[in-house]
């Protein structure tokens, strides 16, 4: 084993949209695990749009990312070596950590998840198996509170969370999911492959017509990826006591100035409707359900995802980041170490 691995540092804080210059790739020595800790080499990492927002210095729910220091994010890896102490993990052993974003990682014995490779692909469990399948799963059932008979529809259909978030309420009994996508690829995708029953390109005209046109008897369930736009056409197109689960605004992440829409949160009182935040971390007392129900419609074909797998490790997750930004990719980002 070489000495030395690389690491991805936040270089400097994004004005608007990032770009290459804001990260930096630096040469590191490869850490030894202390007491009660584990060297894990990567495999396959995350980029998720959550990772825009720790790039601002600014108070949020997980601290921000520190100028001069290696971001983090999920990952998948093999451990190769372990400090004194540890017992419950050995080497050759694949585990979840939140410690992306570099060649090789320490890492916390107890803040790892041992995973098989046998039961999935190492890469799914930073999918849909992960943290963007149990956001799907709990966003849909808690915070949207779905009921079977509901019209669902979700933006950013075609993403990592997006594609599970469809498949989920049709599982559940939806009477009719809508998706909107950024190409006419991932609309095919939604509609041909996931079993969508209509699915439309945001950037083919308003947002607003295309929902109408799509659900002309309104919609129950608003999942949102993507704020602004989208937002406003769903409040207007919700039934009264429809259900709003905000999830994510990427139309907005790199905006400088704030977003002109929703102009009609008037509707909030007249229609009763519900609009609840999410964050995945308050839902990890239906992890055990998500995994049992959500694994079972993998192992039957029910239950379909895509990966957009960028290769060359390191030196590529800012790039595959980016494209993730932009909407290159169809289901879940990741790179491949």
């Amino acid at each position: 084993m070489t000495s030395t691995a690389l690491e991805v540092r936040l270089a400097s804080r994004p004005q608007g949209w990032p770009t290459e210059d804001n990260f930096e790739i630096a040469e590191v020595e490869i850490p030894t695990p202390a007491e009660g800790q584990v060297l894990v080499r990567n495999v396959v990492m995350s980029v998720d749009p959550y990772m825009r927002g720790r790039m601002n210095d600014v108070k949020s729910y997980v601290p921000p990312f520190q100028v001069g220091q290696p971001l983090e994010g999920g990952a998948v890896g093999e451990i190769v070596a372990v400090g004194e102490g540890v017992t419950t993990l050995a080497v050759g052993d694949n585990v979840l950590h939140g410690l992306g974003w570099r060649d090789y990682a320490v890492v916390p014995a107890a803040h790892t998840v041992k995973v098989d490779p046998n039961v999935a692909p190492l890469s799914a469990y930073l999918g849909v198996l992960g943290m963007p399948g149990l956001t799907a799963y709990a966003g849909l059932l808690a915070t949207a509170e779905f009921k079977p008979g509901d019209v669902v529809f979700v933006s950013g259909a075609a993403g990592a969370v997006g594609q599970l978030v469809g498949q989920i309420a049709r599982l559940k009994g939806a009477s009719r999911v809508i998706g909107s996508a950024g190409s006419p690829e991932k609309v095919k995708y939604l509609t041909e492959e996931l079993g969508f029953d209509a699915a439309f390109n945001y950037k083919d005209g308003p947002v607003a017509e295309q929902l109408a046109a799509a659900a002309p008897n309104g919609i129950d369930v608003y999942f949102d990826n993507v704020g602004g736009e989208h937002l406003e056409a769903a409040i207007s197109s919700l039934n009264v006591h429809g259900r709003v689960a905000i999830c994510g605004a990427i139309a907005q992440y790199n905006d400088t100035e704030p977003p002109a829409a929703p102009r009609n949160l008037v509707q909030v009182i007249a229609k009763r409707l519900t609009l609840r935040g999410l964050l995945v971390g308050d839902h990890k007392d239906l992890q055990q359900q998500f995994i049992s129900e959500v694994g079972a419609w993998i192992a039957s074909g029910e239950l379909k995802y895509s990966e957009t797998i960028v290769e060359g490790g390191t030196r590529q997750a800012p790039s595959a980041f980016l494209g993730m930004l932009r909407g290159d990719n169809k289901g879940k980002m990741l790179v491949q170490f």
